[in-house]
């Protein structure tokens, strides 16, 4: 009961506690789209990229989030012009502005008087007691959004996440949605860079999706349950951070994968347990 009540004591707490809130809800929408897609790799690059926006910005003395949001989202964007108008495969294109990224990230932090390494290592595993009152607004609005779209252009985005094909013969232009789409992934990514870091992100986009996909195969209730997952994944790693004294990051993709562990075994159980009822009749 003492991390519920410091939660309203303290407010780097009350900000790390709503900012997981929040970004359980994006990832949980924006990694549904990335998985039924099987575009894992990509949220991987876009993340990875946005790093060098990080270590420019951290350079040149301004707020890194917003180096990395302006380097991501010119990634994601360059990725999806690579995949639609060039002979570059996208895979190669993601590979490509992964490595850079991180190249030029690392290169401009070194660069910094007074750098230390433990400036890398908040950016790459998450500093959740960073997290401002501005980074809650802005992953509130994204979460607004994000759940206003999920209801309004639910079909329209299913369709760009499963069949480009049958989406362009249905009338949507798939390029400016392929557009829209990787750019509020971008925005989506850096946003939760706080919480989780650049390297254990993509775990929070995929982990609740996966779990979500045991219990059903609809696009709109995995959609709902993967954020469900990862919002009550993300305050149960911060308790444990908090009881623990070890960092949230880890500690939440440790909870999700317990927990993908548990349901997995309980699916299994559940299907051998038919198989028995069946043989018996």
């Amino acid at each position: 009961m003492e991390f519920f009540a410091d939660i309203f004591e303290y407010q780097y707490l009350t900000n790390a506690v709503i900012a997981c809130i929040l970004s359980g809800i994006t990832c949980g929408i924006i990694g549904t789209y990335i998985v039924a897609r099987r575009m894992v790799f990509l949220c991987g690059g876009i993340t990875h990229a946005s790093f060098g926006g990080l270590g420019i910005a951290f350079y040149a003395g301004i707020n890194p989030l917003w180096g990395a949001l302006i380097f991501a989202v010119l990634s994601a964007l360059g990725i999806e012009y690579a995949g639609n108008r060039t002979k570059i495969r996208e895979d190669s294109a993601i590979g490509l502005m992964w490595g850079i990224g991180m190249a030029i990230g690392a290169l401009f932090m070194s660069l910094k008087p007074g750098y230390t390494s433990g400036d890398l290592s908040s950016f790459l595993f998450g500093n959740i007691i960073s997290v401002t009152t501005e980074d809650i607004i802005a992953l509130g609005i994204l979460a607004t959004v994000l759940l206003i779209g999920s209801v309004l252009y639910l079909k329209p985005v299913m369709y760009m996440a499963f069949d480009r094909d049958f989406a362009r013969s249905a009338g949507i232009n798939t390029t400016l949605a392929g557009y829209i789409l990787s750019a509020i992934t971008a925005t989506t990514i850096v946003l939760s860079i706080r919480v989780m870091g650049i390297i254990l992100l993509i775990s929070l986009m995929t982990l609740p999706v996966v779990i979500a996909g045991i219990f059903t195969k609809s696009y709109s209730r995995i959609t709902t349950i993967a954020s469900v997952i990862a919002v009550l994944g993300a305050f149960a790693g911060v308790a444990t951070s908090y009881y623990f004294e070890v960092p949230s990051g880890p500690a939440i993709i440790f909870v999700l994968t317990l927990v993908l562990i548990i349901v997995k075994l309980l699916s299994l159980q559940r299907k051998k347990q038919l198989k028995r009822d069946e043989n018996s009749i």
